[in-house]
Protein backbone atom coordinates (compact mmCIF):
# COMPACT_ATOMS: atom_id res chain seq x y z
CA UNK A 1 0.00 0.00 0.00
CA UNK A 2 1.36 3.50 -1.27
CA UNK A 3 0.31 5.00 2.21
CA UNK A 4 3.07 3.03 4.40
CA UNK A 5 5.72 4.65 6.51
CA UNK A 6 8.27 3.66 4.04
CA UNK A 7 7.04 5.33 1.06
CA UNK A 8 7.18 8.35 3.38
CA UNK A 9 10.81 7.30 4.26
CA UNK A 10 11.21 6.88 -0.09
CA UNK A 11 9.40 10.36 -0.78
CA UNK A 12 11.65 12.46 1.86
CA UNK A 13 14.64 10.06 0.42
CA UNK A 14 13.63 11.51 -3.31
CA UNK A 15 13.11 15.05 -2.61
CA UNK A 16 16.69 15.09 -0.75
CA UNK A 17 18.17 13.51 -3.54
CA UNK A 18 16.35 15.43 -5.93
CA UNK A 19 15.37 18.73 -4.83
CA UNK A 20 17.68 19.94 -1.93
CA UNK A 21 21.15 19.03 -3.81
CA UNK A 22 20.55 21.93 -5.96
CA UNK A 23 19.90 24.09 -2.96
CA UNK A 24 22.80 23.67 -0.95
CA UNK A 25 26.16 24.06 -2.18
CA UNK A 26 28.34 21.56 -1.84
CA UNK A 27 31.72 23.44 -1.27
CA UNK A 28 32.84 26.96 -0.80
CA UNK A 29 36.00 28.83 -1.76
CA UNK A 30 36.67 32.23 -1.27
CA UNK A 31 35.34 32.87 -4.52
CA UNK A 32 32.40 31.16 -5.60
CA UNK A 33 29.88 28.71 -4.02
CA UNK A 34 29.97 25.06 -5.45
CA UNK A 35 26.18 23.61 -6.24
CA UNK A 36 25.52 20.42 -7.64
CA UNK A 37 24.46 21.58 -11.13
CA UNK A 38 27.59 23.45 -11.73
CA UNK A 39 29.71 20.15 -11.72
CA UNK A 40 27.80 19.57 -15.20
CA UNK A 41 30.57 22.25 -16.27
CA UNK A 42 33.73 20.81 -14.83
CA UNK A 43 36.54 19.21 -16.29
CA UNK A 44 37.01 15.66 -14.69
CA UNK A 45 34.40 12.65 -14.72
CA UNK A 46 34.66 12.31 -11.29
CA UNK A 47 32.33 15.87 -10.55
CA UNK A 48 30.39 15.19 -13.54
CA UNK A 49 29.33 12.08 -12.33
CA UNK A 50 27.92 13.88 -8.92
CA UNK A 51 24.83 14.95 -10.17
CA UNK A 52 24.13 12.52 -12.36
CA UNK A 53 24.19 9.92 -9.23
CA UNK A 54 21.92 12.46 -7.33
CA UNK A 55 19.38 12.05 -10.06
CA UNK A 56 19.79 8.47 -10.14
CA UNK A 57 19.37 8.24 -6.62
CA UNK A 58 15.94 10.26 -6.65
CA UNK A 59 14.64 8.44 -9.74
CA UNK A 60 15.29 4.86 -7.99
CA UNK A 61 13.57 6.42 -4.72
CA UNK A 62 10.25 7.75 -6.52
CA UNK A 63 10.28 4.39 -8.35
CA UNK A 64 10.77 2.12 -5.07
CA UNK A 65 7.40 4.04 -3.92
CA UNK A 66 5.36 2.32 -6.54
CA UNK A 67 6.62 -0.91 -6.26
CA UNK A 68 4.33 -1.65 -3.01
CA UNK A 69 2.67 -4.64 -4.54
CA UNK A 70 6.48 -6.28 -5.03
CA UNK A 71 8.31 -6.30 -1.84
CA UNK A 72 11.22 -8.17 -2.56
CA UNK A 73 11.72 -5.80 -5.71
CA UNK A 74 11.12 -3.08 -3.48
CA UNK A 75 13.93 -3.83 -0.72
CA UNK A 76 16.31 -4.85 -3.94
CA UNK A 77 15.92 -1.27 -5.16
CA UNK A 78 16.17 0.30 -1.92
CA UNK A 79 19.35 -1.67 -1.72
CA UNK A 80 20.81 -0.69 -4.99
CA UNK A 81 19.44 2.73 -3.96
CA UNK A 82 21.80 2.67 -0.89
CA UNK A 83 24.93 1.26 -2.70
CA UNK A 84 24.14 4.56 -4.96
CA UNK A 85 24.41 6.71 -2.18
CA UNK A 86 27.65 4.39 -1.00
CA UNK A 87 29.51 5.17 -3.94
CA UNK A 88 27.84 8.87 -4.08
CA UNK A 89 29.80 9.38 -0.37
CA UNK A 90 33.00 8.22 -1.72
CA UNK A 91 32.93 10.57 -4.92
CA UNK A 92 32.36 13.37 -2.75
CA UNK A 93 34.68 12.32 0.09
CA UNK A 94 37.38 11.98 -2.73
CA UNK A 95 36.52 15.06 -4.38
CA UNK A 96 36.53 17.09 -1.14
CA UNK A 97 40.05 14.95 -0.68
CA UNK A 98 41.54 16.48 -3.67
CA UNK A 99 39.75 19.64 -3.86
CA UNK A 100 42.15 22.01 -6.40
CA UNK A 101 43.14 25.01 -4.65
CA UNK A 102 43.13 23.95 -1.05
CA UNK A 103 45.74 26.72 0.06
CA UNK A 104 42.68 28.88 -0.08
CA UNK A 105 40.18 29.15 2.59
CA UNK A 106 37.02 26.92 1.55
CA UNK A 107 34.32 25.26 3.60
CA UNK A 108 32.59 22.17 2.70
CA UNK A 109 28.85 22.84 2.64
CA UNK A 110 25.49 20.50 4.02
CA UNK A 111 25.45 19.35 0.45
CA UNK A 112 28.35 17.00 1.49
CA UNK A 113 26.13 14.93 4.24
CA UNK A 114 23.00 15.09 1.89
CA UNK A 115 24.02 11.43 1.21
CA UNK A 116 24.27 10.04 4.38
CA UNK A 117 20.81 11.57 5.17
CA UNK A 118 19.74 9.69 1.79
CA UNK A 119 20.88 6.58 3.22
CA UNK A 120 19.51 6.54 6.90
CA UNK A 121 16.18 7.32 5.22
CA UNK A 122 16.73 4.19 2.80
CA UNK A 123 17.50 1.68 5.75
CA UNK A 124 14.55 3.13 7.32
CA UNK A 125 12.72 2.28 4.39
CA UNK A 126 13.67 -1.27 3.78
CA UNK A 127 13.63 -2.32 7.56
CA UNK A 128 10.09 -1.38 7.60
CA UNK A 129 9.53 -3.55 4.17
CA UNK A 130 10.67 -5.84 6.07
CA UNK A 131 8.84 -6.11 8.57
CA UNK A 132 5.78 -5.94 6.18
CA UNK A 133 7.02 -8.95 4.54
CA UNK A 134 7.53 -10.87 7.69
CA UNK A 135 3.97 -10.10 8.65
CA UNK A 136 2.78 -11.39 5.39
CA UNK A 137 4.91 -14.22 5.75
CA UNK A 138 3.25 -15.12 9.12
CA UNK A 139 -0.24 -14.61 7.79
CA UNK A 140 0.70 -17.06 5.37
CA UNK A 141 1.59 -19.60 7.90
CA UNK A 142 -1.79 -19.80 9.18
CA UNK A 143 -4.03 -20.13 6.72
Amino acid sequence: MIQRIQSLYLLLAGIISGGLTFVFNLWSTVKTNVFSLDLFAANSIMEKIVPILFMVSALLAIVTIFLFKNRKLQFVFGRLNILTNLFLLGVLVYLSLTLSGETAVSEKGIGMFLPVIIIVLLVLANKAIKKDEDLVKSVDRLR
